[in-house]
């Protein structure tokens, strides 16, 4: 199995030490992990601000990039998820069909492709979690509370894998942070109060840090708790299961 790692644009240029945690955890489990050189943005901003024909020079260098792998992973739910959704490079049917059934948000490909059952992972604090739509909604990580259906969580049952670990319970389980990429822009006191809601509950229930699984939102949140000086922090995913302590 070889794996491509893509790394989202952001996540490259301000959280690179999720890009590192992810790594070296996908090869502390004994993946063979390539990182194109080559590889820049998926082209979800472009989609996104509903410009997608623009995106097109970025999804073509994007199976360019990935065609080759067994698997590509990634720590960022949102760009996945464009991908899996949106990929369409003309005449490279064949290839972007691979990508979009092999692409993968890093918990999933822990939980549904390497079926992890331990982790080498020690990270003594109290932590909210918080999963952001994408990953809930479109990749279906976690059942939706509104739904009367049985409960799962695939970064929870990761971090039940992790020494030392308490997840708090938050009063609002799955609630949007705000972020919608262009909507904190359109949308900018709707998003920064829906921002401060979430922050709040994760204060309220004691959490030491708020952690997620996309760097987006973990970006998003990080911003309200600055302008806060609040002394809760942000951490991703990749880095409790990497021992990052």
């Amino acid at each position: 199995m070889k794996v491509g790692l893509f790394i989202p644009c952001y996540v490259d240029q301000l959280y690179p030490q999720v890009a590192v945690a992810t790594l070296q955890l996908l090869e502390k489990l004994g993946v063979e992990v390539d990182y194109p050189l080559q590889q820049t943005c998926c082209g979800q901003p472009m989609a996104n601000a509903g410009f997608a024909s623009l995106a097109a020079g970025c999804e073509a260098l994007f199976a360019q990039n990935f065609a080759v792998y067994d698997y590509i992973v990634s720590p960022s739910g949102s760009c996945v998820l464009h991908i899996k959704d949106h990929l369409q490079v003309p005449h490279k049917e064949a290839e972007t069909a691979h990508i979009r059934t092999h692409i993968y948000e890093l918990s999933e490909f822990l939980t549904d492709v390497l079926e992890v059952k331990e982790l080498p992972a020690r990270f003594p604090h109290k932590i909210g979690f918080h999963l952001g739509c994408h990953g809930q909604r479109g990749l279906h990580l976690a059942q939706m509370s509104e739904l009367a259906a049985p409960a799962y969580s695939k970064p929870g049952y990761l971090l039940s894998l992790v020494q030392d670990l308490e997840v708090v319970p938050l009063s609002r389980p799955d609630e949007c942070c705000g972020f919608g990429g262009f909507f904190c822009v359109t949308e900018e006191a709707v998003s920064a109060k829906m921002g401060q809601d979430r922050v709040a509950d994760h204060q309220a229930n004691g959490a030491e840090y708020i952690a997620g699984a996309d760097v987006s939102c973990i970006m998003h949140l990080e911003g309200v708790l600055r302008r806060q000086k609040s002394p809760l922090k942000v951490i991703h995913l990749a880095q409790i299961l990497n021992g990052d302590a």
